[in-house]
């Protein structure tokens, strides 16, 4: 894996990964946007088994606000992303793009203007006909003015369903877990990204729409849903599919919304069938 630091048009910073480097004669890499609360690390097992499995390489980035690309601008919008996105697809050569989850939902949008030749996305927390509900985020901001950040972090995770059986946790349970791993690698990352990851749920719902927009969309537009993923994944997806009739749509059985995570054979199968035309 290589890493460098790419210069973005408003000026600022992102810290690019690519693993497979060696393989850019082979065609076109794929992107990866990742989705708020993580890292490009958190993608590395994602990008090595993708690479090796299209023999092509696989670029992940860090978004704003993480590792040593810049913090996000007071003005960031959706449109950031997607412009950070752009300027990652020009610097790698790369036409195929794969979202997760937040970074589903940049794809998307994005690759209705972009040249995206082919786009995949897991769970993209797009909100289409206000699909991505976050009323949450007014009890989260009174816990944060009050330096409460355990259960800010609890109130959020709660309200945006993707941990699992951890995220359906009582809130005073939640809160106190939070507490107690508040010293670890992944509770240190979650405080650190907590006020960015709100930031980028309130741009989802801000550019909220009708599915009729996404007809936009590449024709080889590839939508997975994980069978155990919260509802509203599917919701939106489910609309997109029905006005892209090139679209296809499949659930990845037994898995939820860290299925990339996971990187499982059959989705790795799937994504690498569909990359490779």
């Amino acid at each position: 894996m290589t890493r460098e630091n790419i210069r973005t048009p408003d000026g600022g910073t992102l810290e690019l990964f690519s693993t497979g480097a060696e393989l850019a004669g082979h065609g076109s890499g794929v992107v990866v946007v990742h989705p708020s609360m993580v890292t490009a690390a958190d993608y590395t097992r994602f990008a090595q088994k993708l690479s090796a499995a299209l023999e092509r390489p696989v670029h992940t980035f860090n978004r704003r606000g993480r590792g040593q690309s810049s913090p996000q601008p007071e003005d960031y919008t959706l449109d950031t992303d997607i412009r950070d996105l752009e300027a990652v697809m020009k610097h790698t050569a790369s036409t195929d793009v794969f979202g997760h989850s937040f970074g589903g939902a940049v794809a998307l949008h994005a690759a209705r203007s972009l040249p995206v030749e082919r786009l995949a996305v897991y769970d993209p927390a797009v909100s289409v006909n206000h699909s991505v509900k976050a009323d949450w985020t007014e009890e989260y901001e009174r816990a944060t003015a009050a330096g409460d950040d355990d259960r800010a972090l609890a109130v959020m995770i709660r309200g945006m369903e993707t941990g699992g059986a951890f995220a359906r946790m009582p809130l005073s349970m939640l809160t106190l877990a939070n507490k107690l791993t508040a010293g670890t690698p992944i509770g240190k990352q979650n405080r650190e990204l907590m006020k960015t990851g709100v930031r980028e749920i309130k741009a989802i719902i801000a550019a909220d729409m009708p599915a009729e927009p996404f007809l936009e969309l590449p024709l080889e537009t590839l939508i997975v849903v994980g069978e155990k993923s919260p509802a509203y994944f599917g919701v939106a997806c489910g609309q997109i599919h029905d006005v892209l009739s090139g679209s296809s749509y499949t659930i990845l059985p037994g898995y939820g919304h860290d299925g990339v995570n996971r990187a499982p054979d059959k989705l790795i199968t799937e994504l690498s069938d569909f990359f490779s035309g």
